[in-house]
């Protein structure tokens, strides 16, 4: 027994709710379109796990943030999906693929058909036994990557109060975590083996800004070292904590955000992988033309760097959905998926952006003693790559967005980039405008004394100009011969 679908989604998160959205907007018909999921709701924002969802007060819940709604769009309800003709299959594992014959495998023995097949599996947490440490089961070691995971850390909460939470990780999930366990009255310590927290992004002086206030909020930090084992109670419960350090930390709560690791598993050994992610191109299309890959599962060439990327935030989910289903449904108007890295995180009072890549020379700027509004570049080989900002407007986030994605040559030492801030995006944004001027075609960026960039018309200009009136001297003395010729 079977079931077969023009369209099939694989996963049920983030990237899977505005790859639906597309799909519906761009006219799949009813009974065409499938989403399997293992998960038992419809695909919902994730980033609310770690933070609304887990509010001591007016907690966000289901249907509250169903995709779309952090991007401002439609809230995908499951009436909706019904509505729109599209089958959910919720609760069901897919136990096995055939990329050749286009058939799923489900658990419980259905076989599904395509003609084209999204690949939106996700990721899945690390878990601290692939790292030699036992007591994942225990009731009160938390993970957090879907609803169930939040449910039931949000459970431990609630019977934790005024005890005492180890968080082992001091990336995004533990940073968010951490947040939200002061908020309900816990005492956090936060545990990982870097020189500071968020260290694939933050330099040392945005993170100890960070951790400045966290510390303020009574979080304690315990860095270059790694859990060894729990100590437990009679009921298999987690009492403490071990460090490699010979540290002892007690725990009524530990939560752990280690890393992820794509859910590939499925395609191994029939589509191509890269960089621990189903390799596509510039349509999010596999090495077998009718699967796609989106989301964290994909590693795709960002255009910016030239080089294949596998990018874990939802902002990546969101766009490449949309993307692929683009070129799915409408292939000779799509266009390359030319994305501009992008991460962003609030906690407490704090709200930043990040757009490129975090490579090359820094250069901090704004004001870092107040803690309110402060930056930083990335300048590679000359080049802007990167930008991050905290305590921006919209305008301001906008600005230093588009300055990335040009990549401008920085042509002032890095001196002058610090003292120039967030003028430096605002100069290279304004003088794209430049170009529409009607008497000037093109620019190009040259230095000028101490300024960033000044703009110069290009010689061919008056080449050009100059073609012109030679072409209209020779069309005039052609008329003119002409007439006398018919003269003779």
């Amino acid at each position: 027994m079977g079931r077969a679908f023009v369209y099939v989604i694989l996963g049920g998160g983030v990237a899977a709710g505005y790859a639906a959205l597309e799909f519906t907007r761009r006219g799949v018909s009813d009974g065409e379109l499938c989403i399997i999921s293992e998960e038992p709701v419809a695909p919902y924002e994730r980033p609310a796990l770690s933070k609304g969802f887990l509010l001591p007060e007016a907690p966000a819940r289901l249907p509250s943030f169903h995709t779309c709604v952090g991007a401002n769009d439609e809230k995908l309800t499951p009436k909706w999906y019904r509505d729109h003709g599209i089958e959910l299959v919720l609760g069901t594992r897919v136990k096995s693929v055939d990329v050749r014959r286009k058939t799923l495998l489900s658990s419980t023995g259905e076989t599904i058909s395509y003609k084209f097949l999204i690949i939106a599996t996700g990721a899945r947490p690390l878990k601290l036994e692939e790292f030699g440490v036992e007591g994942s089961d225990a009731e009160n070691v938390c993970y957090l990557r879907d609803l169930a995971d939040a449910n039931r850390l949000a459970t431990v909460i609630q019977s934790s109060s005024n005890g005492n939470a180890v968080v082992i990780g001091g990336g995004y999930i533990g940073m968010e975590c951490a947040a939200s366990l002061v908020i309900n009255k816990i005492n956090v310590t936060m545990v990982f083996p870097e020189a500071h927290c968020m260290a694939r992004l933050f330099t040392p002086k945005i993170a100890s800004l960070y951790e400045d206030y966290y510390r303020a909020k009574g979080v304690k930090f315990v860095k270059g070292t790694v859990l060894t084992s729990f100590e437990f109670d009679s009921n298999k419960k987690v009492t403490a904590v071990n460090l490699k350090d010979g540290s002892h930390l007690p725990a009524d709560l530990v939560v752990v955000g280690i890393g992820i690791r794509p859910n590939t598993s499925l395609f191994e050994g029939q589509l191509t992988i890269e960089k621990g992610g189903i390799k596509v191109n510039s349509r999010m299309q596999s090495s077998d033309s009718s699967v796609y890959a989106i989301g964290d599962v994909a590693t795709f060439p960002v255009k910016l760097f030239g080089e294949m990327r596998r990018l874990e935030h939802v902002d990546s989910a969101r766009k490449s959905a949309r993307h692929a289903v683009s070129a799915i449904m409408d292939p000779i108007k799509t266009g390359e998926f030319d994305y501009l890295p992008f991460f962003y995180s609030r906690v407490f009072a704090f709200s930043w952006q990040f757009y490129g890549d975090p490579t090359g020379d820094v250069v901090h700027f704004g004001e870092y003693e107040d803690g309110k509004s402060f930056g930083a570049y990335w300048v590679k080989k000359g080049h802007l790559v990167g930008s991050f900002l905290e305590g921006g407007t919209k305008e301001e986030y906008e600005t230093i967005s588009k300055a990335t994605q040009l990549k401008p040559a920085v042509t002032i030492d890095l001196e002058e980039l610090e003292r120039e801030g967030l003028g430096f995006a605002h100069t290279v944004v304004s003088q794209q405008k430049v170009p529409e001027v009607k008497d000037i075609p093109s620019a190009e960026m040259v230095r000028q004394s101490a300024s960033v960039v000044m703009i110069k018309k290009p010689l061919y200009v008056w080449h050009a100009a100059t073609g012109v009136v030679v072409a209209a001297s020779v069309a005039a003395f052609a008329f003119w011969y002409g007439r006398r010729r018919r003269r003779w």
